[in-house]
């Protein structure tokens, strides 16, 4: 299993989280699960993990030359 594969309940989110997805269940925490759907409430899940790579990023280069360049000592 990966980091990917685990998902959390869409319709877990408050009302007005513009991301959340329509759905029977408002839960008062967040519902993990591997299936894409909710156990609970039959509402899409969706991956609970951020991406870890995002081509577009712009500052990415600068990101990872700071990082190779060790902790500042001045």
């Amino acid at each position: 299993m990966t980091k990917s594969d685990i998902r959390v309940c869409s319709a877990w989110r408050s009302e007005d989280d513009p991301d959340r997805a329509g759905g029977s269940g408002n839960h008062d925490r967040p519902v993990y699960t591997l299936s894409s759907t909710c156990p609970e409430c039959g509402a899409e899940a969706v991956n609970s993990a951020p991406a870890s790579f995002d081509p577009a990023d712009p500052y990415g280069e600068y990101r990872r030359r700071a990082r190779d360049a060790g902790p500042d000592t001045n």
